[in-house]
């Protein structure tokens, strides 16, 4: 049975673990290739969790060419976009084209609004939000010239639709991702390029496991505002193939006809 994404290429940041793994493994198993690419290091100002290893790169390379496809995988940082250009062309230029981009890499740090620091700022809106722009600056003008259309899916968060408290820089990058799939979309349409974001809620990775567990302390005095992350269906925290679907969606030729939206898969955090 022939696969959604057959034939396809498929470029993606943060790949070495968590929702970026589950991209690369789900968009494999319809069929993708992969490039793949993360920084596999810490960010010295993200105390509350480490970060990906060269090792769980490794990892997904394995799942990848477990499933029979090829992927070429490489250490890069989204904050670097001549790197990201080079690793493009990299993939390209082995796996023979390119089809769809998931701008996925992304970090968070929770505190209360007087609590971050000046670098901890810069730090999250620099991988979250200008991250994102580098990947579709580093991605797009490939897709363009190819003249085959494309697709590009941001990966946002909840938090881009519905202000997030004690997440404040998190908050104000994944809003503006939400517009920067917006604007794309717009432009990029006459080239039959799709620009969609996605908006997970609770989600079982790395970050999430390691930062919620601080939420309670960082609200104390504040504590009503904790309701802002209740979700309708029950259980803590979602697996990140359930986002990896909806790429898998967005980035297949079932969704032609779909651009410039923002899915929410979230279990309602945003209905309200």
């Amino acid at each position: 049975m022939a696969g959604r994404m057959d034939g396809k290429v498929v470029f993606i940041t943060g790949a070495a673990r968590g929702q970026g793994r589950a991209h690369a493994v789900r968009l494999a198993e319809e069929g993708a290739d992969i490039v793949a690419v993360d920084i596999c290091e810490s960010i010295p100002t993200v105390t509350q969790y480490g970060g990906a290893t060269p090792e769980d790169l490794e990892e997904t390379v394995r799942l990848v060419e477990g499933l029979g496809r090829r992927i070429v995988a490489e250490q890069a940082d989204v904050r670097d976009l001549a790197r990201l250009k080079e690793v493009v062309g990299a993939g390209v230029d082995r796996l023979g084209r390119l089809d769809g981009v998931v701008a996925n890499a992304g970090i968070g740090i929770s505190a209360a609004w007087d609590k971050f620091t000046e670098q901890e700022f810069r730090d999250v809106i620099d991988i979250n939000l200008v991250g994102v722009w580098n990947t579709v600056m580093a991605t797009a003008p490939v897709l363009v010239q190819a003249g085959g259309g494309g697709s590009i899916v941001l990966i946002s968060s909840a938090a881009g639709l519905k202000g997030g408290p004690f997440n404040l820089p998190y908050s104000a990058a994944k809003f503006g991702v939400t517009g920067l799939g917006k604007s794309f979309a717009a432009e990029l349409g006459k080239h039959r390029i799709r620009v969609n974001t996605v908006h997970p809620g609770p989600v079982d990775t790395e970050m999430a496991r390691h930062i919620m567990p601080y939420l309670g302390e960082i609200a104390a005095g504040n504590e009503a505002l904790l309701s802002t992350y209740a979700h309708f269906i029950p259980g803590d925290a979602m697996d990140p193939v359930e986002i990896a679907h909806a790429v898998v969606y967005l980035l297949s030729d079932e969704s032609k006809w779909t651009t410039a939206t923002a899915v929410a898969i979230d279990g309602g955090v945003t209905a309200f």
